[in-house]
């Protein structure tokens, strides 16, 4: 069956706009999903640097898999929480999570070369985040008050090794300007030529 050739052309058009409708969402996802893992992973970050968002990572997503456990606490209870699966999507979260925190981590580690006590020091802030998601998981006898308050411990240890990484941070970066030669280099020069009444060279 042959079609007239006004509707071949009808079609076409119609093809060509479903087309653009279908690119056009893609693109604008694809730019969103670009800014994405900031805005998720490390959305209460207070500064720009890699450093910055890995510190508020480990409270960020610390607390989405301490919420999902929670809820699994109040559907089955704390005795069965973790039985079958009742307990799949807060392991799920966790290891989501990992894999999520190996992009800022990473470049935490990167932005903190060369300055070894800061990335000793974000090295062990990390294993506590570790070991602190898998600590969420309800202890045999445990009350609910002691649950509770335990898995809220996390966030002043966080905090702690956050401060003890700023300043390593701080202590690192006045090192660096101390032993800087070509500032000290500077001001010598100057003064040596405002001493001896040599006027400086004009570029």
């Amino acid at each position: 069956m042959f079609l007239p050739a006004p509707m071949l052309r009808l079609l076409v058009i119609l093809a060509a706009a479903l087309g653009a409708l279908t690119v056009a969402p893609c693109a604008v996802a694809q730019s969103d999903d670009a800014a994405k893992p900031e805005r998720y992973i490390c959305p209460n970050a207070t500064g720009t640097r890699a450093i910055d968002c890995f510190l508020n990572a480990v409270e960020h997503l610390y607390t989405m898999c301490r919420q999902v456990k929670s809820i699994e606490i109040i559907e089955f209870g704390y005795e069965k929480s973790d039985e079958g699966v009742n307990g799949a999507k807060s392991e799920y979260c966790v290891d989501k999570h990992k894999v999520s925190m190996t992009r800022p981590y990473q470049a935490a580690l990167r932005e903190a070369t060369g300055a070894r006590t800061v990335v000793d020091r974000l090295r062990g802030l990390y294993e506590v985040w570790l070991n602190s998601l898998h600590e969420l998981k309800w202890k045999p006898g445990e009350s609910d008050a002691g649950y509770k308050e335990r898995i809220a411990v996390p966030y002043a240890v966080f905090s702690e090794q956050a401060n003890a990484v700023r300043v390593a941070l701080d202590d690192a970066a006045a090192k660096v300007k101390v032993a800087s030669p070509g500032a000290a280099k500077s001001k010598t020069s100057a003064a040596t030529r405002t001493a001896s009444g040599t006027p400086k060279s004009a570029n």
